[in-house]
């Protein structure tokens, strides 16, 4: 072949390469430049015909968009049919952009994949689509402060696992839609909602007896500012978890329900300016209580019941109420007007001087000029009235910055100011100012973090501040590009001529590209072999890679800052493990090994096409690797809730109640079933336990760490004999003492994984073996087999369903010979019969997630990669497995 053909045939090379390229699927991105077409204001980053490349507020799964998240950009235009193209989309935030107007189309409703969506404080107007009600896999519905009129739809009860449910300052009207005797659905049937947030509208009608059932668990309820009549429902008394109730402002008559006594939890009552009458009620025993307004009613003028003074840390307003007009009350607190003491607080500077500032910049609490990310955050049910108090700003911002440390956002310091009570609202609000780190402004994909967190509720503030919401204001300053049909006409312009200058340049440098290519080839071999795979050297046959991504050096060093001792978030006997930022936004943890614990370039081969080829939504998945200038590393997700081992010591503060752990259990056994029979060739884990079983955003459970996971190729179908791996107290010891593995060793040491999910005690602990100790107190002649002395009191507080059945299977799990073992697919249909018999459908949604969000996403959980995650015993008893 001549030279000019060669070159020809480079360029075509070329041009496939810069296809191949390609991180998008054409449908996806089709279906996003329909869809922001119109859009002004759009993120920088948004060019070229790759949104998965790197774009701002774009994430996605191998090639499909899967999350659209622009948050507080000051977007402006309109939410079109087109969005129905992105058929993979589970997130869709739109927070915060004031100049997105318009209706939503009913076309949003064929999103079904679709779990969370966010539309806070846009211009959106018209009705709240039925269609919405198709998205029966939605757990977050946050519509508030728009302009959205109509009824509620009826449909929003098909959303049978939504927890937040959000249409507060709107323009709705009409009743509370209950389900009928005809079959349509209502909100009554959310069993999963926590939160009915539904004030500052135009409702009306009476609130429905049917609305509260048992079943329920929700936490806020929030109806005030509407024009609601009728009695305060009694049902609502059967909600034990209820702990913010607002019927405020309403025009609700009556007495209060006696049995609102039932509700231990509740802590705020909010009845003020009603019509209500009677007696007061008795709230005696009501020990969590920390603020009731029954102001401006009219009850009578009897006895002030004692709990009034005698519950602790109670703030009681029964002002121009007959019971102190006219009984003589006056001068007590209670019958006074709740006053909030007003407040100039500003947080101060930490121990510097401000600087002068240009007039469009502020000066940070560390007295550095920037132009900081701002907003209002907003309390609905707020339980002090001393606004004077420091101490409560002071909690709240450092809540804030640990958030922000804990999720790497770069911020340097939070400032609070001009705290007040909104008189049309009667909500608290302070407004709050983001500033950057490291730089005088925050880039794109710093606010949309920020936005984000503070819009899904991803950021738990303290008790006094909750329930909260977030109005971000746009934010101009991080450079935006240019609008109107000039801009336009201009981009197109520069495209074409980079793309011929582009073209030009490719085709020149192919002749010089031809003569080096065996120079870089050689070159690229030290660096990357992965890049030319020589099959006829001994690193073996290229790698069969099925989604692992490649990362240079340089990219996980820069995603790391430079391997920085702060990004640092474990180590073991592999080497370090960090947490990385890329580009996108997306949260890694980076295992980099250390020179010592290295592999042979054809067994990090394995591994790496090993990892790449597992995929299932209960493991922990890998993003990439990295091969280069001697260095092995692997890319994973980022797991953000931590181990299971942590939620059962209570360290992440996540409750685990017997639901949960059911599901987990579920999840863990799922994932190894899959390593067992539909991995090719199947994968033994061979090392089990609590701290490798990782809980994501909705509490999903992820099998993690394949570090010492060997394979069985059909050769070796029935076991492989191996130098003995794994962590004391999960060893089975039928492979202990033989050094023959088999998939019942993963069966073993997952039983020992669910008595501690009964126990939440450690498999060894002060010396005794919990297999033994099971084994030595139960009795299935007795309630709960007697084993209430070492059941986990957590699942205590009600009788947990299924437990007899559940640790029946864990003792079939850990049976001395591995013949005796259950598979783990015999082990997951039992699970999955365990979840029905308490009232679940363990092939639905609800079976493997919790719609708890990041409910440890306060600043004291213990990190998923810590060092323990990564470190396994080598030691092991001279004789028996089994502890005395």
């Amino acid at each position: 072949m001549d030279q000019r053909h060669k070159v020809i045939l480079l360029q075509l090379l070329l041009f496939q390469v810069l296809l191949v390229a390609s991180q998008t699927d054409s449908r996806d991105y089709s279906a996003l430049n329909s869809l922001t077409q119109s859009w002004s204001n759009k993120p920088q980053s948004w060019v070229g015909q790759d949104p998965c490349s790197g774009w701002d507020g774009i994430r996605c799964s191998n090639t499909r968009i899967t999350q659209l998240r622009v948050p507080g950009l000051n977007i402006g235009g309109q939410l079109s049919s087109a969005i129905e193209s992105l058929s993979e989309l589970d997130t869709l935030d739109l927070s915060y952009n004031t100049g997105l107007t318009g209706t939503i189309p009913e076309a949003i409703g064929n999103m079904k994949n679709l779990k969370s969506l966010s539309l806070v404080g846009c211009g959106f107007s018209g009705p709240i689509p039925d269609s919405i009600g198709s998205l029966t896999q939605l757990t977050f519905l946050a519509l508030n402060s728009n302009r959205f009129s109509g009824n509620i739809p009826r449909s929003l009860g098909n959303l049978t696992n939504i927890n937040w449910l959000d249409l507060a300052e709107n323009e709705l009207e009409g009743t509370i839609p209950v389900s009928d005797d005809q079959g349509r659905p209502g909100l009554d049937l959310l069993l999963k909602a926590q939160h009915f947030h539904m004030g500052s509208n135009k409702l009306s009608g009476t609130i429905p007896e049917k609305l509260f059932n048992s079943s329920m668990i929700l936490e806020h309820v929030l109806f005030d500012h509407n024009q609601l009549e009728g009695s305060v429902p009694s049902s609502i008394s059967s909600v034990g978890t209820l702990e913010v109730l607002r019927l405020d402002k309403n025009g609700l008559t009556g007495g209060v329900p006696a049995n609102l006594n039932r509700l231990g939890k509740l802590s705020e009552i909010y009845l003020s300016h009603n019509k209500l009458n009677g007696s007061l009620p008795d709230f005696t025993g009501m020990n969590s209580l920390t603020y009731v307004d029954m102001s401006d009613n009219a009850f009578n003028a009897s006895n002030v019941p004692s709990w009034v003074s005698s519950l602790p840390e109670l703030t009681t307003v029964l002002a121009n109420n007959p019971v102190c007009r006219e009984s003589g009350s006056s001068e007590n607190s209670y019958c006074k007007e709740a006053v909030q003491n007003p407040s100039s607080y500003s947080t101060p500077p930490n121990n510097c001087s401000p600087p002068p500032c240009s007039s469009d910049q502020i000066a940070s609490p560390n007295c550095i000029c920037a132009y900081p990310y701002t907003g209002l955050l907003i309390s609905r049910a707020l339980s002090f009235s001393n606004f004077s108090d420091a101490s409560y700003y002071r909690e709240l911002e450092q809540s804030l910055m640990d958030t922000f440390r804990n999720q790497s956002i770069p911020v340097d310091s939070v400032a609070l100011s001009n705290p007040m009570r909104n008189s049309t609202s009667d909500n608290f609000e302070l407004t709050l100012q983001c500033f950057p780190s490291q730089s005088d402004r925050f880039n794109s994909t710093g606010v949309l973090t920020i936005a984000f967190l503070l819009s899904n509720q991803i950021y738990k503030p303290p008790e006094f501040f909750s329930p909260y919401i977030f109005k971000g204001a746009n934010y101009d300053y991080t450079g935006g590009e240019p609008n109107g049909s000039k801009s336009s006409h201009t981009g197109v312009i520069v495209g074409a001529v980079v793309a011929v200058v582009v073209f030009i340049v490719l085709a020149s440098l192919a002749g010089m590209y031809a003569i080096r290519q065996k120079r870089r080839a050689e070159r690229s071999a030290g660096l990357n072999p992965f890049a030319n795979w020589d099959q006829n050297k001994n690193s073996g046959t290229a790698p069969q890679l099925k989604g692992g991504r490649w990362f240079s050096f340089d990219d996980l060093r820069k995603y790391t800052n430079n391997f920085s001792e702060t990004n640092t978030i474990g180590s073991g006997g592999y080497g370090q493990v960090y947490q990385g930022t890329l580009p996108s936004g997306e949260l890694v943890a980076i295992k980099r090994a250390a020179k010592e614990s290295m592999q042979g370039a054809v067994e990090f081969k394995t591994e790496i096409e090993l990892l790449s080829r597992v995929h299932h939504k209960n493991l922990v998945s890998l993003v990439g690797f990295c091969f280069e200038k001697g260095e092995q590393m692997l890319v994973y997700e980022y797991i953000p809730n931590g181990t299971l081992m942590d939620s059962l010591s209570g360290k992440s503060g996540i409750w685990m109640d017997w639901i949960r752990r059911l599901k987990v259990a579920l999840g863990a056994a799922r994932g190894l079933a899959y390593l067992h029979e539909l991995a090719n060739p199947p994968i033994i884990h061979r090392d089990i336990k609590s701290s490798n079983i990782l809980l994501d955003h909705h509490l999903n459970a992820k099998v993690a760490d394949f570090g010492l996971s060997k394979l069985l190729v059909d050769s070796e179908r029935g076991h492989v004999t191996t130098q003995v791996k794994g962590t004391m107290g999960y060893l089975d010891p039928e492979y202990y003492m033989t050094q023959q593995l088999t998939e019942k060793s993963d069966v073993y040491s997952y039983g020992v994984l669910m008595l501690e999910l009964a126990t939440a005690r450690r498999p060894i602990e002060q010396g005794k073996y919990i297999v033994r100790e099971v084994m030595r107190v139960m009795d299935t002649s007795k309630d709960l087999y007697n084993l209430h002395s070492i059941l986990d009191p957590t699942i205590m507080k009600t009788k947990p369903k299924g437990l007899e059945k559940f640790v029946t299977l864990a003792m079939r799990c850990v049976k001395e010979y591995a013949a005796e073992r259950p598979t783990m697919a015999e082990v997951v249909k039992e699970i999955e019969s365990i979840i029905e018999l308490v009232g679940l459908n363990p092939n639905s949604e609800s079976a493997t997630t919790s719609e708890t969000y990041e409910e440890a996403g306060g600043g004291n959980a213990q990190h998923p990669y810590r060092e323990e995650d990564f470190s396994y015993s080598g030691m092991f008893p001279s004789t028996r497995v089994e502890p005395q």
